[in-house]
Formats: structure tokens, C-alpha cells, sequence
């Protein structure tokens, strides 16, 4: 009898045959890793599919997560890229058992609204995180307010970033921002080689604030915003805010969640 899921309990249950859709990266040994797996496993297009299994690195499954994010599908990923954090172990054994025993995790993406020095209203989501950035040699100045209050009235530096629990570990860690355990209901307000205010470390909100960066002398000194791998250059206002509305569901092994994952990572030396 075949071992399914349930996506009501998020469960494995009895007398259910998963449809699986297996998609790979166009590098490195994803594709080759794909066809061995075909060989194994029936797959199915994305729409017919149960779970999407996406072989690649956190790249892919960026992109994976955006190109599906409206059909509703839990994604299991396997690492045939270079980091894989948001990735299990590859092997083509014993698939469907490993994605019926798996648990998974529902994530809210970051909605950016960026208003562009045209006046051009932009929007994107982000799963990891979103980033003001200097376009040129010439420090960004910007403004930032948490709910509507002005927090920092001049930020100078390279940028800032707003960080979800899930992209914490990612670009935010690599500017020495906190890492956030999942479930904690928070999001990371994190400056890129600040300048001015020369002591600020950034800041730790409630997920559920909207937070406004806006743009001190765009002309001069342009900003662009990137939600993940999404760019909108020359901006000059940008909303932050979670978006309650969409939900995200990346399935990890058991015994190598994502919660303790991110965990583990505030202990590595």
C-alpha cells in the first residue's frame, strides 16, 4: 500500500500515492542527477504534481520558490549546487518514504514596494531578504521608519537590509546581522558598512511592522532595492512589509530541519 500526504494534517498517511514533479538546475550535475532520479521515480508536470522536488543549491530553490509561489506545492529540495543550506541530501533511494516522513515548513516571504525616482511603483516578494543598495561611489543616505515613526532620520553607509528568519543565515549574516530562529516572530533590520550612526549594529523587530526606507537626494545619490534576486534601480521610497497573504512550504528530513539548521548555525566556530 502506497504512503502518501496529506496536506491537511501535514502528514503521511495511508493509501495515497504522491505525484511528484522533479525539476533541476541547468548547472553543474543537477540535470544528470535528474535523469538518474526519472529512472527511479515517475515525475509529472508542476500542475499535476503533490510536491515539487528541485534539485540544485539555495539559488535554485530561490528561484524554484518564486517561479511556483502561486500553485500552492510543498517543495523537497536535494543539493546538487555549492551551499544547499535550504536543501537536503541527495539520494535517488527511497524518495517517496523520505518526503512522507518529512516535515515541512510554512514561510512568509517579504512584499517590497519600491516607488522609483520616475515615479513607476514596483513590487516584489522575497524570501530571503530585501536590500537598498548604493548604485555608485557615493554613500547612500537614507531615512528609516518603523510603522510610520522615524527611527533613523539619516542612515549613511553602502545600504541596509530587512531579513526574514529563513534569510537570516544568508546575506544578513554575511553583514553581521543576528541570526533568527525560526518561529521566533521576528525580522532582522540590518546595516550594510554603516557610516553614520557609526555605532549602530541594526535592530530586531516584530515580523508583523512595515518598515520605510526613503531615499535622502536620490538624484545624487542613487539606491537601488532588490528583493532576492529581483533589482529595482534608482528608488526613492521602499515599503517592507510580510506578506501574511502568501505561504511558502519547503519540506526538510526529519532529522535535519530547517529550524535546527539555522539554530546549529549561532554555534559554528
Amino acid at each position: 500500500m502506497a504512503v502518501g500526504y496529506d496536506y491537511t494534517t501535514r502528514k503521511a498517511v495511508i493509501g495515497y500515492f504522491m505525484k511528484l514533479a522533479i525539476i533541476a538546475s541547468d548547472f553543474g550535475e543537477a540535470g544528470k542527477a535528474a535523469k538518474a532520479l526519472k529512472n527511479k521515480v515517475k515525475s509529472v508536470g508542476v500542475r499535476e504534481a503533490d510536491v515539487i522536488v528541485a534539485l540544485g543549491g539555495d539559488g535554485f530553490m530561490l528561484q524554484t520558490l518564486h517561479a511556483y509561489m502561486d500553485f500552492d506545492k510543498p517543495i523537497f529540495g536535494m543539493n546538487k549546487g555549492t551551499v544547499g543550506f535550504l536543501m537536503n541530501e541527495f539520494s535517488a533511494d527511497d524518495l517517496q518514504d523520505r518526503i512522507a516522513k518529512a516535515d515541512t515548513f510554512t514561510l512568509h516571504p517579504l512584499r517590497m514596494r519600491a516607488t522609483r525616482c520616475d515615479g513607476e511603483v514596483v513590487e516584489y516578494l522575497a524570501v530571503n531578504e530585501v536590500s537598498l543598495l548604493r548604485e555608485t561611489r557615493q554613500a547612500a543616505h537614507m531615512r528609516v521608519a518603523v510603522d510610520g515613526k522615524i527611527r533613523i532620520p539619516e542612515l549613511v553607509g553602502d545600504g541596509v537590509l530587512v531579513a526574514t528568519p529563513a534569510g537570516s543565515t544568508a546575506y544578513n549574516l554575511s553583514a553581521h546581522g543576528p541570526i533568527i530562529p525560526l518561529g521566533s516572530g521576528l525580522l532582522a533590520l540590518t546595516p550594510l558598512s554603516a557610516f553614520r550612526p557609526r555605532r549602530w549594529r541594526g535592530a530586531l523587530l516584530p515580523h508583523n511592522v512595515s518598515v520605510e526606507v526613503t531615499v535622502n537626494q536620490p538624484q545624487k545619490r542613487p539606491v537601488s532595492a532588490v528583493a532576492d534576486m529581483h533589482e529595482v534601480r534608482d528608488v526613492r521610497h521602499v515599503l517592507i512589509e510580510e506578506a501574511r497573504d502568501r505561504n511558502l512550504q519547503i519540506m526538510f528530513d526529519a532529522e535535519h530541519s530547517l529550524a535546527e539548521r539555522i539554530f546549529n548555525e549561532q554555534f559554528v566556530h
